[in-house]
């Protein structure tokens, strides 16, 4: 499919793979997209910028590039930077067209309904979108396509207009008149007020005057207090809604001087909020901020998982908002007709921007259009793979990356590139197309792709690395390994029993055959090679450790401490797609502990932090502590409540006299200091070693980098304490 794409800058049509239909979404073929002038030329200017340039005005990103550059060293910072400068990025918030397909669970709108959508990065310019429930709305008759592309725009203005909360009869001042001040003056003038309109364009001036405006003046032309006070009798409007765009403070400043005592004023466009005490305090100003289309924006519960809020408290959500402003379109009290001055075909979108961008007279609204498929196109359209390179390399084990988010691109992919004697990167597989495209571009891959089926349906296919959400693990790896292909997992590799059991099953085995800790499992010659991303293991300090303990003679104290850093309660990792943290992450810790006491698990018993608030969560504030059958004890001591500027992963084993310390896998100090420890120049928790154990187990150059045993085990305790933390101690 096309899609419009910003790429430092520049504005490019690229042939990305079309999204798949998802539980709760609903696919659309996109008949008409509206370029919001002002929010994507903003863009288009800071995609421009230099690093230098973004560095000043977003130092907290310095400080996170400073960090990734102590953990991971040059190489793998400069590739990320030249990445993410690189990448290019969807645009387009704002679309109508027709329903291809409706996800499970979406039961009011059916394929082929006309349908309007919103949200950024959704709603894009592109030929197909996939869009949650909730930013989706019905088309009715007597709104066209055209017309109902301009709903995210539509229930911006009126989402502003009811944080103005205007009564019938109130003198209501709108100061900008592009085109979302074009629709909050007709909304305005719906909601039966007298309109005073501000704008330097004298072409919009007259165009709200058309659209309904009892008054409007070129700010630059007039006094703009003195006509406000003329025609208030001195009183000052009731409100006044901001819909400009600029970074000056004047703006809002002006807002507050044309305003009545204990009036209003609302910031809609994007303006700059320096506030002088006065008039605000003298006045007693209510100011106040409207956040886009309404209540539900950026709530991730409503907009992705669906959750409505009750009708009888909260009345206009942003999906109400947008159903509303196309039923006022439909009958004709607002016109969106005068606002739309250009068209141009999805092919030619270059000319847009660029006449938005270099125009004298910049026009309103802009429409790409999308001519709408006959069956056959829409098959093309729908593709999920694209193309970039023809056939694999021969003589390498030909992986696939599924799931291109930031830590795969950050160290997966990179790690891979450096283990080019091992593997070639034959697909990258992302639910977002121009991520996959981007990505597969980047990291040299043969294609992109949206599907994963389509990967394990490639004969040239090896092997999967799968780097998707937790709950999508063990599905993927279990269809993978189906297929025939060596799978490596990131962490973890189930969320539960049954995820494990399906697993295992692949291989003719149950979490029954693990119980009594006597199975005799020779996995070396087991194909495919599954492998899940425990990679503590094989970091330097951990393979020395190993040396030392191995010759032991009494059992193991260890005690591992991970401050974890903080993660809100309504993160993604909190959730069903998570697991939590004790089974997402601490199997890492539980992993290393295993492989250093390699012997039954005896007894676990759990201590969850009970917080005083709901800042912080029991379930990731906890000490597990391990009993080992071989009279070893270990104990996880996992928060969030600590510093940032601690290390996070700090490990003391005690054995025989001797104590080993290893902090951040930088280092491992050993006391007395006449035994020899390990240091580097930058954290190694051994990503890349596990994986070239990975390839060489599949080229049959050793056995399974991780015995099958091993994986049961350290799952299996991951689940038990995970499961102990949620229902008291087993």
């Amino acid at each position: 499919m096309l899609q419009v794409l910003i790429r430092r800058g520049q504005i490019s049509v690229e042939n990305v793979p079309a999204p798949l239909i998802e539980n709760g979404h609903v696919l659309v073929e996109v008949a008409y997209s509206l370029i919001s002038a002002g929010t994507e030329i903003r863009s288009i200017e800071n995609s421009k910028k230099s690093l230098f340039k973004r560095a000043l005005e977003q130092p907290e990103k310095v400080k996170q590039l400073l960090k990734h550059l102590r953990d991971q060293g040059i190489g793998k910072t400069v590739a990320k930077v030249k990445g993410q400068l690189g990448h290019a990025s969807p645009i387009g918030y704002s679309c109508s067209g027709i329903v291809i397909q409706v996800g499970k669970g979406v039961t009011d709108i059916q394929p082929g309904e006309r349908v309007a959508c919103a949200g950024a990065g959704i709603a894009n310019h592109a030929e197909i979108v996939l869009v949650p429930r909730k930013l989706v709305v019905k088309v009715p008759e007597g709104c066209d396509l055209k017309a109902a592309a301009s709903v995210a725009l539509g229930a911006i203005a009126m989402q502003g207009v009811r944080r103005a909360d205007p009564r019938l009869g109130e003198i209501v001042a709108v100061i900008g008149l592009g085109l979302l001040g074009q629709l909050t003056v007709q909304l305005l003038k719906v909601a039966g007020c007298r309109l005073i309109g501000f704008d330097l364009d004298a072409r919009r001036v007259a165009l709200a005057r058309q659209l309904g405006a009892d008054h409007t003046f070129v700010s630059s032309e007039v006094d703009v207090l003195n006509e406000v006070n003329h025609l208030t009798e001195g009183h000052g409007v009731d409100a006044t809604i901001i819909t400009a765009a600029s970074q000056s403070d004047a703006i809002v400043q002006q807002a507050m001087e044309i305003t009545r005592k204990k009036g209003r004023v609302i910031v809609v466009g994007d303006v700059g909020l320096g506030l002088k005490r006065s008039p605000l305090y003298e006045k007693e100003i209510d100011f106040l901020i409207s956040c886009s289309y309404g209540p539900g924006r950026y709530d991730e519960r409503y907009e992705d998982k669906g959750l409505d809020y009750p009708y009888a408290y909260v009345r206009w959500t942003e999906n109400r908002n947008m159903t509303e402003y196309l039923r006022l379109v439909a009958e004709g009290r607002v016109k969106v007709d005068p606002i739309l001055e250009r068209e141009y075909d999805i092919a030619e979108a270059h000319r847009a921007y660029e006449e938005l961008l270099t125009a004298t007279e910049k026009p309103l609204g802009v429409l790409l259009r999308y001519p709408l498929s006959r069956p056959q196109e829409q098959v093309d359209k729908l593709a999920t793979r694209v193309v970039l390179r023809s056939r694999p390399v021969s003589g390498k084990i030909n992986i696939v990356v599924i799931g291109a988010g930031s830590f795969a691109k950050s160290m997966h992919l990179p790690n891979l590139q450096q283990l080019s004697h091992l593997f070639h990167i034959r697909a990258i597989v992302s639910a977002t197309g121009s991520n996959a495209k981007a990505t597969a571009q980047q990291f040299a891959a043969d294609y992109a792709s949206t599907n994963y089926e389509d990967v394990l349906n490639d004969p040239d296919v090896d092997a999967v690395l799968i780097c998707t959400r937790h709950h999508m693990h063990a599905k993927q790896t279990v269809a993978a390994l189906k297929a025939g292909k060596h799978v490596y997992c990131e962490k973890p590799l189930a969320l539960n029993e049954q995820e494990l059991n399906d697993i295992l099953a692949f291989y003719g085995l149950s979490l029954a055959d693990f119980e009594d800790g006597n199975l005799q499992l020779e996995t070396s010659d087991l194909r495919p090679v599954l492998m899940v991303g425990f990679n503590r293991r094989f970091s330097p300090a951990a393979q020395r450790i190993k040396e030392i303990v191995s010759q032991r003679q009494n059992p193991l104290m260890v005690l591992y401490r991970v401050n974890a850093g903080y993660l809100p309660p309504d993160h993604w990792v909190h959730g069903p797609e998570g697991g939590g943290r004790i089974l997402g992450e601490g199997c890492h810790m539980f992993d290393l502990f295993n492989f250093l006491i390699n012997a039954e698990v005896e007894s676990v018993c759990v201590e969850p932090l009970i917080p005083r608030s709901e800042h912080f969560l029991s379930n990731d504030n906890v000490s597990v502590t391990v009993r080992y059958a071989d009279g070893s004890v270990c104990m996880l001591f996992y928060t969030t409540l600590g510093a940032p500027d601690l290390s996070k992963e700090y490990v003391e084993i005690y054995v025989d006299g001797k104590v080993l310390v290893v902090d951040d896998f930088k280092a491992l100090q050993i006391y007395p200091k006449s035994v020899k420890g390990w240091s580097g120049s930058i954290p190694d928790k051994g990503h890349r070693a596990a994986l070239e154990a990975f390839g060489q187990a599949i080229r049959g150059n050793s056995g399974w980098p991780i015995p099958l045993v091993d994986l049961v085990r350290t799952s299996k305790l991951s689940l038990i304490a995970a499961d102990a933390n949620d229902n008291g101690n087993r």
